[in-house]
């Protein structure tokens, strides 16, 4: 027998424009929002070594041989959010996009989530242009796109034919990003592509494509506005797969993650109409197709350094910390509590607030040690903690905005501390709120109260204009300004630190002084529990394939992630001699399974129609651990639906 071929599986037509002989002329390849390099553990499965198995099948398998070269098209978010962006601020992405062979890329909303110039580093890198038309930047010269992008891009493909590319955004995402310049111009997407379009096909284009990164009610605006003037609209920002066909225009989407692509193939018409038939074939990239080796060998390059850092354990929870989307963005949460009170206490503010999308984990993280990874994947965001002056109104009007999409699962639903509110969501938006205090006190509507809040409110981002500093053009007093402030991220790590009694950083002085009197404060409503005497790194047993349900009780989850890594570390970036990548796969596995086993049961639990709750405390003589004290965050009452309460 033979050596047998590995044919991709899993392809399905999405359009089929008839039968014919004739081979295609052109030839493309679509994905759009990439984000996590390694595989899910459910179906497609995805993962980059997998997608790129795919694009070499597409590129040079035997099928295609004498065929026009392939095409590649991005319609952007690729440099964040994910855990290893967190750390490398986008960087690892650019070899893997370059190794696929993107040809052109439309920009989305999350690459430029760590700065215009962050972006310009990435960009600069890429074997290929970024393109956005709409919107631009009067900074950077007249009529220039945001991150010096191009508008319009031509490829002539192998054949001579002429590919006429179109990059468009949509107004709606400019609102989400952080750090965007000042008096960026919003061109419509309709009106620019009615200005450009004609412009390639005079410079030649046989076939004009918009690369978009815009929800898809905008992409079909954009079909049905401009009476199929381009051929095919390619779309990105929804996280689905999905194809249209409009006023002769094909609109498609093409999934998200690495867990699907696009092959399209078309083919000019006989007549003189000028038009193409489009073939487009769905690919789910799941387990059934190997992973392609190189790139397996690439991503564990870039990634390496990162695994066994983010591996670590900086702190120990008591209390399982309840970090779900259904939580954290529509009531009160322990998390969001706790993580509220330590920017208080840090800035010594009169209160705080932080919209709940700034809480991205959606999950409950259960009693025992967290992990550098837990914070930077709970917690992503590059905009940093400020200190704002504002008046009791604003606080008010805030907390309105916060609730004015109630009960849907927005992220501008607000967490707070030293601030109590009752609300009704019956009431009309902008009206919800029936009471509400600030240090134990009904809130003065014209006296101003030291605010601590995220860097993305105090620039009136998701609606919360009553917040916006005067630098931006409202009313709030800025205290400490972004560039000023810290991360929420870094301001977890460190008030970690502050409990360690063992491997605290090095040259912590007065940081490690005014972090003491920070968590003192925390501890009067998240009670700290002081170490145990008993040894974290206790020996267990050996897991054995036999084990069952043996290893994964509670306190055997715990015991395995504490003694998996060295509570020695001194937690010091600099300081690699104590890494050991054994204990960090070894973690790695125990979350793998962990995630498995979660989805197993939340399908079961959802279709049993069974609630799940969030777990107990740790008791006395559970915590087990010798280098920290453990935090417990509580809920407390601060947040109060009377009347129209989600269920």
């Amino acid at each position: 027998m033979g050596e047998k071929k590995a044919a991709p599986p899993d392809e399905s037509v999405t359009y089929s424009s008839g039968t014919h002989d004739a081979p295609p002329d052109v030839r493309i390849l679509h994905y759009n929002d990439v984000y996590h390099l390694d595989p899910s553990s459910s179906e497609p499965v995805g993962g980059v070594a997998r997608f790129m198995t795919l694009v070499k099948h597409y590129r040079d398998g035997e099928k295609f041989a004498g065929l026009p070269d392939l095409v590649t098209l991005f319609s952007g978010d690729a440099f964040n959010p994910s855990l290893e962006s967190s750390v490398t601020k986008g960087d690892h992405m650019v070899p893997l996009l370059n190794k696929i062979g993107t040809d052109a890329a439309a920009l989305g909303n999350h690459d430029l989530d760590f700065g215009v110039r962050q972006f310009g580093h990435l960009s600069s890198r890429c074997k290929f242009p970024w393109l956005i038309a709409n919107v631009l930047d009067p900074a950077l010269g007249d009529s220039v796109p945001i991150g010096n992008c191009s508008k319009t891009h031509i490829i002539t493909a192998s054949n001579g034919i002429k590919i006429g590319l179109l990059g468009l955004g949509e107004r709606e995402w400019l609102a989400t990003i952080n750090n965007l310049p000042p008096d960026l111009i919003y061109r419509s997407a309709t009106e620019t592509a009615k200005e450009l379009v004609p412009q390639l096909r005079a410079e030649g284009a046989d076939i004009v494509i918009a690369i978009t990164h815009m929800r898809e009610p905008n992409d079909n605006k954009l079909a049905e506005q401009t009476d199929g003037i381009i051929d095919i609209i390619l779309g990105g920002h929804d996280h689905y797969y999905n194809h249209s066909v409009i006023k002769g225009t094909h609109v498609l989407r093409s999934g998200t993650d690495f867990k699907q692509l696009s092959y399209l193939e078309a083919r000019r018409r006989a007549d003189d109409s000028g038009r193409w038939d489009i073939d487009i074939v769905r690919r789910d990239v799941t387990s059934a197709i190997p992973p392609h080796e190189p790139t397996v060998e690439l991503v564990e390059r870039l990634t390496a350094s990162l695994k066994s850092t983010l591996q670590k354990p900086i702190g120990f929870t008591a209390a399982p910390l309840d970090a779900r989307f259904r939580t954290v963005r529509l009531k009160e949460s322990n998390i969001a509590n706790w993580v509220c009170d330590i920017m208080r206490h840090y800035y010594s503010g009169d209160c705080s607030m932080m919209a709940s999308g700034t809480v991205r984990g959606d999950q409950i993280y259960p009693p025992g040690p967290i992990l550098l990874k837990d914070i930077m994947n709970c917690f992503p965001f590059e905009d940093p903690v400020v200190v704002i002056k504002v008046t009791g109104k604003a606080i008010w009007d805030a907390l309105e905005n916060g609730l004015s999409q109630y009960p849907a699962l927005e992220g501008r639903f607000p967490q707070v501390s030293n601030i109590t509110f009752e609300f009704d969501g019956r009431r009309d938006s902008g009206s919800r709120i029936v009471t509400a205090t600030i240090g134990g006190e009904p809130v003065d509507m014209a006296r101003k109260y030291v605010l601590v809040t995220r860097g993305y409110m105090a620039r009136g981002k998701d609606g919360y204009d009553s917040l916006l500093i005067e630098s931006e053009g409202g009313e709030a007093e800025e205290i400490v300004s972004e560039e000023n402030g810290i991360l929420i991220s870094m301001m977890l790590r460190q008030y970690f630190m502050s409990l360690r009694v063992m491997g605290q950083w090095k040259y912590w002085g007065n940081m490690g002084r005014h972090w003491d009197s920070v968590t003192q404060r925390v501890n009067a409503s998240h009670t700290h529990y002081d170490p145990s005497s008993a040894p974290s790194s206790e020996s267990l047993p050996a897991r054995s394939e036999g084990a069952g349900w043996d290893n994964w009780t509670p306190q055997k989850i715990r015991q395995r992630k504490v003694s998996a890594v060295s509570t020695e570390e001194t937690d010091d970036d600099d300081d690699e001699s104590h890494e050991n990548q054994g204990d960090a796969n070894e973690i790695e596995m125990i979350d793998k399974e962990m995630q498995v086993m979660r989805r197993v049961f939340s399908k079961w639990a959802r279709i049993a129609g069974v609630e799940c709750r969030v777990g107990d405390e740790l008791q006395d003589g559970e915590f087990k651990v010798d280098w920290t004290r453990a935090i417990a965050p509580r809920v407390e009452g601060r947040i109060i639906c009377v009347g129209g309460e989600h269920k």
